[in-house]
């Protein structure tokens, strides 16, 4: 199932460019936050906006209208309560009318045959990094070792994790918005960003320097590429 939803090569069949996609979804990601919409909602939006224009032409004028119609439905998917569609066209600055976004996500619907549901990166991260954190606290026999740790020890290892879990989402992140990251599954492209994510921490670097972002994401295609490799 995963490797059915991935769209490596809608950009052969729509009139959008990599660099318009990843304005747009550059855009989306502090939209999520300002909306606090979680990671999975975000990623889901993605996933469904690449899926629909895998099968279907979109004018580079409403892409805009796209991406805000993509997270309304990922929210519907799985958030709680859904943002409100005034308050998302009020984002677009009001260029879209609310005809317009129930109909596009009536055709997205139709589109994706109602199978709005799928493998996201977030939620391969979020595995990924709880069950990291369960081995470390089981021991090789599989019993566990945490009644063997001092209080202190635990608790830097719940800031360790924290770190690496808040880094690697930053990394997937910055995935999500570059199109060359779509060749990869969201399970690998996770579990990369986790090692990568492991690899700054020791390092002491960040993803404040527009330097180490670029560095970032080529290690990362380096690292994805090995481990692609190596399964």
């Amino acid at each position: 199932m995963e490797v059915s939803i991935i769209a490596s090569d809608l950009l052969l069949y729509c009139n959008v460019t990599a660099e318009s996609r990843c304005k747009l979804i550059s855009w989306l990601i502090p939209v999520h936050r300002y909306l606090r919409l979680s990671f999975e909602c975000c990623s889901l939006s993605v996933n469904i906006m690449d899926r629909f224009l895998a099968s279907t032409p979109v004018a580079s004028d409403c892409f805009q209208l796209l991406g805000v119609t993509a997270l309304l439905l990922a929210c519907k998917q799985v958030e709680v309560f859904s943002p409100r569609i005034s308050q998302l066209l009020s984002l677009c600055c009001d260029a879209f009318s609310r005809e317009q976004l129930c109909n596009l996500e009536c055709l997205i619907l139709l589109r994706l045959n109602f199978r709005l549901a799928a493998p996201t990166i977030a939620f391969f991260l979020d595995f990924y990094a709880n069950h990291s954190l369960a081995g470390r606290h089981m021991g090789g026999d599989g019993v566990s070792n945490v009644s063997h740790r001092l209080p202190g020890d635990k608790d830097e290892e719940v800031k360790r994790r924290k770190r690496g879990s808040r880094l690697a989402l930053r990394v997937c992140e910055l995935t999500l918005a570059d199109y060359a990251f779509n060749k990869y599954t969201p399970s690998l492209t996770a579990r990369c960003a986790l090692a990568l994510a492991n690899q700054l921490l020791r390092t002491s670097q960040g993803l404040e320097d527009p330097t180490v972002i670029g560095l970032c994401l080529q290690t990362m295609d380096r690292i994805v590429l090995s481990s692609k490799y190596c399964m």
